[in-house]
């Protein structure tokens, strides 16, 4: 009885596949340098949404950081 052989996979086997999520960083907008921290879908807009920022103590807006660190 043999057994089967498995395939190893290779680095080019990984390489097309992406998530469907994507983790984000929504930045205060009131400069506090207060982040939170989300899940969204890879093919919905960028997030923007009002929340609580401990620093300041008030809701203010939070928008999604863009990877090079600056807000859309």
């Amino acid at each position: 009885m043999t057994l089967p052989l498995r395939r190893i996979p290779t680095k080019l086997d990984c390489t097309g596949t992406k998530s469907r999520t994507i983790t984000v960083r929504l930045i205060s907008m009131a400069m506090t340098g207060f982040y939170r921290t989300m899940i969204r879908p890879r093919t919905h807009r960028p997030l923007s949404m009002l929340k609580y920022d401990p620093v300041v103590k008030k809701k203010v807006l939070f928008l999604e950081a863009t990877k090079g660190g600056r807000n859309k």
